[in-house]
């Protein structure tokens, strides 16, 4: 029966053709699934990351999103699932779900990898080969600190992930926007020094990057230049744009919360040079998935404000993805 749900899927969306745009699921919490698949089609896109949280509520922006509940998905969720994509003829880029499993309080941590770990099944019964995820840390203690716990932790997630053939994506994302998450964000995989390490210790093929080249800017490190020297680590690309405001960042320095004096913006609104990094991007020859990812608060009023901004990304990025 899985067997039945991975083919139904991959005979309609080949994988590894083209380089194909979609978008984050996250900024559709109101909407089904189907809902979401119906106005990717409609728009144009490829494909769409779904969100996949545990039900509940959200303890913070953009989290707490589920569209497809992984908890018991079965073989025939999969199908079902299948039948909604086959309908509307957009696939799915990857399962996401970003919580913080190297957290201080190992009960706590241990309900984010069992779930990363549905997860991973749901992507496998999907005949989705992605997933993507946080590396976590515990933002009280240094990189080389949150190192033990890296090594005890994540080996044997990504051998659980081998074992379904899924690829983990890590989101560079620092998580560190307030003064909550002083002084090291709840993130560890945030530069290429401790992506190079992270594979060192962990040199599989199914443990990559999801790239989002923002993060790189408001760090003040070039977003292209990680493209070739990571290129076969790159399984999933986040399309985020983000501002600095100077004025701010006089005032308040580089070493304040980023949230005084950077703003996430849609693509084309910020500081990447997005011509330069699709260069980059189609000449190393990625030919994944592309994904926008909404956290532009101008847009976030209304639905029909989200749906606009997808609209408005979807125009600006199409020049770059064919």
């Amino acid at each position: 029966m899985p067997f039945l749900a991975v083919c139904f899927l991959n005979e309609i969306h080949p994988i590894g053709e083209v380089m194909k745009l979609g978008f984050v699921s996250a900024i559709f919490g109101d909407l089904s699934f189907e809902d979401v698949i119906r106005f990717a089609a409609e728009t144009g896109y490829d494909c769409v990351e779904i969100m996949c949280w545990p039900a509940g509520s959200a303890d913070r922006r953009y989290a707490g999103v589920t569209h497809l509940d992984v908890a018991g998905f079965s073989p025939s969720d999969a199908i079902a699932s299948s039948e909604v994509l086959s309908k509307y003829g957009v696939s799915i880029s990857g399962l996401g779900y970003y919580p913080n499993p190297l957290v201080a309080d190992r009960v706590e941590a241990q309900v984010y990898i069992d779930h990363i770990k549905r997860v991973i099944e749901a992507s496998a019964l999907l005949g989705v080969d992605q997933m993507n995820t946080f590396i976590g840390r515990d933002h009280t203690k240094s990189v080389s600190d949150n190192w033990s716990r890296f090594v005890e932790v994540w080996p044997e997630i990504v051998r659980f992930a081998e074992s379904h053939r899924v690829r983990v994506g890590i989101e560079n994302c620092p998580m560190y926007f307030t003064e909550d998450e002083w002084p090291g964000g709840r993130n560890l995989a945030t530069t290429p020094a401790i992506w190079k390490r992270m594979h060192e210790a962990i040199p599989s093929e199914y443990f990559g990057l999801n790239y989002d080249p923002s993060h790189m800017v408001w760090q003040f490190m070039d977003p292209v230049d990680p493209i070739h020297r990571f290129a076969d680590k790159l399984f999933h690309i986040h399309a985020k744009d983000v501002m600095i405001d100077q004025a701010k960042l006089n005032e308040f320095g580089a070493m304040s919360p980023p949230n005084l004096w950077h703003l996430p913006k849609l693509p084309g609104l910020g500081e990447v040079d997005w011509g330069r990094f699709f260069s980059m991007l189609s000449s190393t020859g990625y030919d994944g998935s592309v994904c926008v990812e909404v956290e532009d608060r101008a847009y976030e009023g209304t639905l029909e404000k989200r749906k606009s901004a997808l609209r408005q990304s979807y125009n600006f990025l199409r020049q770059f993805v064919a």
